[in-house]
Parts: structure tokens; sequence; C-alpha cells
């Protein structure tokens, strides 16, 4: 959240992948071992990786040397076929958004159903239910909160993920009064992979599908920062920090898929306007919050004012979806950037990454506030209609939004729900995400109202979305 002002014309070329498989995700300090396999042997060259990440493995070891051809799989995700940079789109999904329909067993309930995405991110409730907050209806009746949602027809969650929150600097690991808004500082590493593990199972088990929102980061990944993740910060080569991003978008998704709960679309970072891991802390002057960074070497700083910052964030970018597209090409992949309104820069973004790079997702998606001074509906509504003349391709998403004009008041005017109703008439739109409902900042109200100790559903802020079911 939040502006940049960018004005770029750049382009990229080809550029090159080393495949590492199997990585663990222990958090920063832990003892760790990883086991890996190269896999596209070529001509190899030695490059020295960051034994900090890892672990047991040799600080010079042997892999393929970096040619202009990129390694991404095709639709059978097979290795042997490597395709050039001419053709770097990964697989395509073809499964659908509607969410299937309740079983006919009288016992079941029904649900209102949507043909597209209604979604919430509710990745603090986790913070909100370790404190003891109860989540209660409309009515006031106590329930739990995938419950609720889902009796008012919503029907998926996306969840963040951090890398390694407890590391300095980190989401949870400083003095900050992060997350939950009012319980002082966190007491565990909310958004990292066992927390996201547990709360996906959650959803999962409710009927939702799923976004995951990989942050790739420690703490927030917002226009404001992109800090590179503790764990991997003394990496000083793009190739070996796309390698990172790989083993671990992978890990995450092998420990989802083990309990049952793969997600039904990932998102390779968030939003990444200026670009992804872009930044490091400075001593003395990164708060807990992660404000106050410097770019990183520009050996391996996405930062998109450059050349090679644009091809380091496209690099990333590739390894993560071919991580995704590994564990399973039905998974749709997201790229995020913000601020809709400066439509020159939408346009940039999209031909820096798509056009120029040849790095395409399955889903373009954006922050749309109108508190930000985003726009409107109308205004993205025409941004998304214009940019799908071009990219015939790509769906269109809204993963982030809450419709309040003001972040002290909302006049429950049909402003919010207009936002899914515009995506209706978008081609090739599929819905949108409100953002952290049970929180009211900046960016807008609450679709919950404290009451004593606990959170009640506002009747008039979920009433609003009834006109989409038919």
């Amino acid at each position: 959240m939040g502006k940049i002002k960018r004005n770029f014309t750049l382009a990229f070329g080809c550029f090159g992948m080393v495949v590492l498989a199997g990585c663990n995700n222990g958090a920063s300090g832990d003892s760790e071992e990883y086991d890996f396999e190269l896999i596209e042997k070529q001509s190899s060259t030695s490059v020295s990786f960051d034994t900090a990440y890892f672990g047991g493995v040799s600080s010079v070891v042997e892999i393929p040397e970096i040619s202009s051809s990129a390694v991404i799989l095709s639709s059978s995700s097979s290795l042997d076929h490597p395709r050039s940079c001419s053709s770097m789109t990964p697989p395509r999904s073809s499964s659908s958004e509607v969410p299937p329909p309740p079983p006919s067993s009288s016992s079941q309930k029904v649900y209102p159903q949507y043909s597209k995405i209604l979604g919430v991110d509710i990745s603090q409730v986790q913070e909100f239910e370790a404190k003891g907050v109860r989540f209660l209806d409309t009515d006031g009746t106590p329930k739990d909160v995938f419950e609720i949602f889902r009796e008012h027809g919503f029907n998926y969650i996306r969840l963040k993920n951090f890398v390694s929150p407890k590391a300095k600097y980190g989401y949870a690991a400083g003095s900050c009064d992060q997350g939950a808004g009012t319980f002082g500082n966190n007491s565990e590493a909310f958004g990292d992979k066992d927390h996201v593990v547990a709360f996906a199972k959650r959803a999962k088990a409710a009927g939702f599908k799923l976004l995951l929102d990989f942050h790739y980061t420690d703490n927030w990944a917002d226009p404001g920062k992109q800090i590179i993740p503790e764990r991997w910060r003394n990496i000083s080569n793009s190739n070996v920090l796309a390698d990172s991003v790989y083993s671990y978008t992978k890990d995450v998704l092998n420990a989802l898929k083990a309990v049952g709960a793969l997600p039904e679309m990932v998102q390779v970072g968030n939003e990444i306007t200026n670009g992804m891991l872009r930044d490091v802390p400075v001593e003395g002057k990164t708060d807990c919050w992660g404000n106050g960074v410097v770019l990183a070497n520009s050996s391996v700083s996405g930062v998109m004012s450059n050349a090679t910052g644009i091809a380091n964030t496209a690099k990333y970018l590739a390894a993560g979806s071919r991580a995704v597209k590994e564990i399973s090409n039905n998974i749709k992949t997201v790229f995020h950037i913000e601020s809709p309104q400066e439509t020159s820069t939408m346009e940039w973004w999209m031909k820096s990454i798509i056009k120029d790079s040849k790095v395409v997702p399955d889903v373009m998606a954006f922050s749309a506030y109108v508190a930000y001074s985003h726009g409107t509906p109308d205004s993205w509504k025409t941004l998304m209609t214009n940019l799908g003349k071009t990219y015939t391709n790509v769906e269109f998403m809204i993963a982030e939004y809450n419709g309040a004009q003001t972040k002290d008041s909302y006049n429950y005017d049909g402003s919010r729900v207009k936002t899914l109703q515009i995506m209706d008439e978008i081609p090739r739109g599929i819905g949108a995400f409100f953002w952290e409902p049970e929180r009211s900042g900046a960016w807008g109200t609450a679709l919950f109202d404290w009451v004593g100790k606990d959170l009640k559903a506002n009747p008039k802020a979920f009433d609003e979305y009834k006109v989409l079911f038919r």
C-alpha cells in the first residue's frame, strides 16, 4: 500500500536459471541441512552459495553454466525439454474459479453461490484468535470465522507468507504493535510456513479455495520496502537468489500438499510495481516495521528503475512460477502490483515483465483502495479492460480492496460490492479479495465491529454483498 512515483521506459532481454530442489524451510539461525540435485547439466562453472541458506552444502558447488535460455517447464512438467527465452510462459491452468456446488445431501448446509471469486484476506485473524478474540455473526452468535464468511457467500481465502518473521527486522521480531492492532508485540511467528499450513487446513476444511501470497521477505512487502529476507541476505548472485525463491516456494507448497491444503492460486510477490527482493535493512535506521531501508547490491536487487533490476525481478518471478507449476499445473500463478490509477506505470510494468521478459502469469492482480487515491471501480474496469486487449491470455483480479472512501467511515452505499460487479463486466475478470476485514486503518473500515473483546460481523457490511447471489 502507498504510492511511489515511477516513470521508466526500460526493457530487458533473456536470462538463465539454475534449478535447486528440496529446500528445508528452517528458521534463521537454526541448524539446517539441504539436499539438492542439479538439473540440466551443461558445461559447469563454480559458484559460491550462501552457506547460511544452504546449511551443510559445500560453499563451492559445480553448477551448470548460465546460458541465454531459461529452464521453464512444459505443460507435461518434464525437466528434459527447456524452452527458449522467447517462450518463457509458464503452463496455463484450465481450472475454474466457480466454487463447487454443495453436496446434495439434505444434511449439508446450502451456501449462497457466486460465480466468481468473492474473497477475503484474513491472514491476521490467527493473531486475534491467539489473543482470545471471538468472532460473532451478524446476530451475535459466536462462530468459527470461516463459518461466518462461508454462510455469507464468500468462497476464497487469501493468506500471506513470510520467510522468517522472527528474524531481525522480521514481522514478529521487533517491538512494534504489529498485526492484531491492539495487542502489543507478536508472541508467535505469524505468517511463517507452519502458521500458514495450519490456517490453510482450516480454510480447506471449511470449503474454501485458497490463494497463497508469498511476500518473499521477513516483514511486509509493499511499495515502500521489499526487504531480502535475512537467510538470503548474503547471496551476491541473482541466479542463486532465484534458486532460493524456487526452493522456498516449492518447500512451502510441498508442506501444504502433504496435509491436503494446496492452494488454487499462488501469488509470486506482493505489490511489486517497483520490484521484488529489492532492499536491505540498515542498522540503526530500519525499524521493526521494515521502514528505513536502502537498495541491495545491484547484482541481486530487483528494483525496477534500471535494466539489471528488471532482469532480476523477472528472474525471481520466473523461478517462483516454475516451482508452482512443478507442484501442480492446475495452480494459477498471480503477479500483483498496485496504484492502478497510474495507467502508464501499469502498462510499463506489464510490458517489461510479460512482453519483454517473457514471464507470463495466469492472473494479473492489483491493489485497489479508494482511500489511497487508487481511483474508483469504474476506473479499474477501464484499466483492466484495456490491458486485456493486449494480454489476451491473462486473467485479471483485484488482490486487495476495501471500498471505503476514507479511513474513518463507510456509507454502505454499494461501493464495496461494485468492486465485484465491475469484475463481472471485465473480459476474463475473476473476482476480488477484501483485505483484512476484521481491521480498520488508513485503507478503510472493517466488516466487523468491536463488541467488548469480541468482533461482531456488521449486518450492513455483509448484506451489501447479497445482490451477487442469484
